[in-house]
């Protein structure tokens, strides 16, 4: 069994370094645009225009006079018809990906600030639109052209290496980095992925270790005990036993909503394209990191916090959150003038699923459990908050924000905990489990709270900390 790991460090780059890396990001920025685009020009001439270079004036393809290549990137180019024994063709159909890592000597030639970049930096560029269109295939959309907000890292493969508190980038030098983790014994470095955030650049170096002995998981017909959790905004977690666990909201609270309001404000005092106005909004971007970095720390706690318990299995909600934050269908009337739809109340609720993060907290826990050898099993959270505990009677008006009341037998309880309960009943009919409820011990447990400590350990409130 292998283990696949990432160290995120920050860097500590001269201004050489810092001016040559943001240079990089520009230019690969260029080329992976220039690379989508050829893509997209090739299948359309190729596929929809057919055989003419233009539709319009159903001019035919002429090399005179215009640029329609049959070879493209999204046809069929060096199709070889000879076969070996076994019947399979020598020479396969080049894909999109190699005639495009093929063109990067022409590249270089033609444009020759291009052959500062490592030429692995460049072929990773390549992969990475390929990586787009895979996810386009599954269904997550079509690529994207990027700007320069959304496209801020590269990718090393080859050369890397690391000697203490320094790090080694092909064509960037030696570098100077913070070692807060250092690398354990028997790992070996894949690939360094450099990334340029607001106060500073970043690397996130995958390691990977090929000796780990295999984890032992339980098949789902030796599981006994599931613990479930039901997710939410007052609280971020509610468990079976009764246990709540805080949501500190770190974006957004009172505090940070202020500041925020502050930073913002100041931004747009200040002069357009000025530099006092680039610095006024790297503080903007700095609290939102701030903001990002302690959200993600406090999720590691809650994620160990239930995985782990002494369970076999955590039954989680399989939600489809994107569904949920998505923007509320617009209505017209007869003569086509808007009306209200909701969304301007929707829009609270959308900022609170978003800071709750449910998404980054379930993979934490999957990561977790599948390191300690338990399951995760997700569940249809479909009525789950409306369903009664004792006549499974479904009905809307059972729940009044946490408070359960039901409307047939009128059981009361709290509409979170037993969502979280009914839940762990469903996991439970999934595996074919006969879970007890759970012990006193665990009905006793110590409720998660949102503190974290410093350095010297002592514990401190996130909220009431500085940005």
């Amino acid at each position: 069994m292998r283990l696949l790991t990432n160290y995120v460090y920050k860097l500590r780059p001269n201004q050489t370094q810092f001016l040559k890396m943001s240079v990089w990001v520009d230019m690969l920025r260029s080329h992976y645009n220039w690379c989508l685009n050829h893509r997209i020009t090739q299948y359309n001439q190729q596929f929809i225009q057919g055989g003419y270079c233009e539709i319009k004036t159903c001019s035919e393809v002429s090399p005179l006079t215009c640029f329609v290549s049959k070879n493209g990137a999204s046809g069929e180019p060096w199709k070889d018809s000879k076969v070996d024994k076994e019947g399979k063709n020598k020479n396969p159909r080049r894909s999109a990906s190699d005639l495009q890592i093929t063109a990067l000597p022409s590249l270089k030639a033609s444009r020759p600030w291009y052959a500062g970049i490592d030429s692995t930096v460049l072929q990773q560029n390549v992969k990475r639109l390929d990586v787009a269109y895979k996810n386009f295939f599954e269904g997550r959309g079509f690529p994207k052209f990027k700007k320069r907000s959304n496209f801020t890292s590269f990718t090393c493969v080859m050369g890397v290496k690391i000697q203490g508190s320094k790090i080694y980038l092909p064509k960037v030098g030696w570098m100077r980095f913070y070692n807060s983790r250092p690398i354990p014994d028997g790992y070996v470095i894949k690939a360094p992925t450099v990334r340029k955030r607001q106060n500073g650049w970043y690397v996130s170096i995958k390691i990977e270790d090929k000796e780990v002995p295999n984890s032992s998981v339980k098949p789902l017909s030796e599981v006994n005990k599931i613990i479930g959790c039901d997710l939410g905004i007052i609280k971020l977690v509610h468990l079976y036993d009764g246990t709540q666990i805080e949501n500190p909201k770190f974006g957004t609270s009172k505090k940070f909503k202020g500041l925020l309001k502050f930073r913002q404000r100041r931004v747009n005092r200040k002069v357009k394209g000025s530099k006092t106005r680039q610095k006024a909004a790297i503080r903007v971007g700095c609290l939102h990191q701030k903001a990002t970095n302690k959200r993600d720390a406090y999720q590691w706690k809650v994620a160990n916090q239930i995985a782990s318990r002494n369970i076999d299995a955590i039954a989680l909600e399989d939600l489809n959150i994107s569904g949920m934050i998505r923007r509320c269908k617009v209505k017209v009337d007869e003569k086509k003038r808007f009306l209200k739809n909701g969304q301007s109340r929707k829009k609270g609720l959308n900022r609170a699923i978003s800071d709750s993060s449910w998404g980054k907290l379930t993979l934490k826990n999957e990561y977790l459990a599948a390191k300690q050898g338990k399951i995760v099993i997700k569940v249809n959270p479909k009525y789950s908050s409306q369903e009664c505990r004792k006549c499974k009677h479904i009905d809307k008006s059972n729940r009044d924000n946490e408070k359960f009341i039901c409307t047939q037998w009128g059981h009361s309880s709290h509409a979170d905990i037993g969502a979280a309960k009914t839940i762990r009943d469903r996991a439970s009919e999934m595996v074919g489990a006969d879970c007890a409820e759970p012990s006193a011990r665990h009905s006793n447990a110590q409720k998660v709270s949102p503190r974290s400590q410093n350095k010297r350990g002592e514990a401190r409130e996130p909220e009431n900390s500085g940005y």
